[in-house]
C-alpha cells in the first residue's frame, strides 16, 4: 500500500500541513498511522470534512436526528 506524508496530503487537499496533523491526531483519516513523528496517510484519501463550516455542521445535525 502507497503512503502520503502529511505534507503531500496537504498538497493535495489543499490546505495547511498542521490541518492535516490535526485531522490525524483527532482520528477523522481513516487509516492514518504514526511512525515515529510522522504520520503516513493512504494514498488516494479523500480530504475529511472540515467541522468548522456549515455544511458539515449540517451533516451533524442529520446524523443526529436519525
Amino acid at each position: 500500500m502507497e503512503y502520503w506524508t502529511t505534507a503531500e496530503a496537504a498538497e493535495q487537499w489543499g490546505i495547511k500541513i498542521r490541518r492535516v496533523q490535526d485531522f490525524c491526531e483527532s482520528g477523522r483519516i481513516e487509516n492514518a498511522k504514526r511512525l515515529g513523528q510522522i504520520w503516513v496517510i493512504p494514498a488516494g484519501t479523500d480530504k475529511p470534512i472540515d467541522g468548522r463550516t456549515k455544511a458539515a455542521k449540517k451533516n451533524k445535525e442529520d446524523k443526529e436526528s436519525e
